[in-house]
């Protein structure tokens, strides 16, 4: 399981803070704290902060640059900033997010090949997140025929379904399931699959509980990554379980220590 550490986004006060005061040393302690977590890579979003969001991106990578080589998933939908963010990256870094718009990937995808980069495609366009499995297999299926036409490895592409919360989408955590299984068969080699594992309880009251439960369900049903909260140790520990239950780790009694010794 790839596990991508969620902290670093704007949307949370600390971090927009961090941001607009330039105190780096916050968003290095919460770079180190997810990593030693066993986060593999780290999310980078500026979110809601003040000032010019290419001038805030390129300062939280250096920031985090300056503490780890880990990969940098760059957060944005925005072209621009997404140029000159992948082209200031030293470390090995993912592209996210465009959306299944050819327009957009028509932009998004030669820029993952020309800098090496791997990359996050939404299954949404325009008309917005698809409401069955038959919509984001469609969307999904435009992604990959773009990414080939462009040369990008299915082993760098990411198609992400794109959960919505079960409080007001009760029929979307089973439809983002069965579109992994489906996209499964589109290629061969088949496509990586990660998800924004937190949207799926936002706004619930049992938010941890419910993003642990589906996070296992959807290990099962072929997810490869997650952008998650890698500073939930039980959540941590119910991805490491489903791997070892789904073969995917060795097991032993102490298992949970052995997963993050390796890291």
């Amino acid at each position: 399981m790839f596990v991508i550490g969620e902290r670093i986004n704007g949307m949370f006060t600390e971090v927009r803070k961090a941001v607009e005061s330039r105190d780096k040393g916050a968003i290095q302690r919460l770079a180190q704290r997810q990593l030693a977590a066993g986060a593999d890579a780290l999310d980078v979003n500026v979110g809601p902060t003040r000032g010019k969001a290419v001038d805030n991106m390129l300062w939280l990578i250096e920031a985090v640059q300056e503490v780890t080589h880990a990969p940098i998933c760059v957060d944005t939908p925005k072209f621009d900033v997404m140029e000159a963010a992948v082209r200031a990256c030293r470390n090995p870094t993912i592209m996210n997010s465009t959306k299944a718009s050819p327009a957009e990937l028509d932009r998004f995808v030669p820029l993952a090949v020309e800098t090496g980069c791997r990359l996050i495609a939404l299954t949404i366009d325009e008309t917005g997140v698809p409401r069955d499995v038959d919509g984001r297999v469609t969307m999904g299926a435009t992604i990959v025929t773009k990414a080939m036409e462009h040369g990008l490895a299915m082993t760098d592409l990411f198609i992400d379904p794109v959960i919505l919360p079960v409080n007001v989408a009760p029929k979307q955590p089973a439809a983002v399931m069965g579109a992994i299984n489906q996209l499964k068969l589109i290629s061969d080699p088949a496509p990586m699959f990660v998800l924004g594992l937190s949207n799926v309880s936002q706004n619930c009251k049992e938010r941890s509980l419910l993003s642990r439960i589906y996070l296992a369900m959807c290990i099962g049903a072929g997810l490869n990554a997650a952008i998650m909260d890698a500073l939930d140790e039980e959540l941590m520990q119910a991805a490491i379980t489903a791997e070892v239950l789904l073969e995917k780790q060795l097991y032993c009694d102490d298992y949970i220590a052995a997963y993050m010794s390796s890291r």
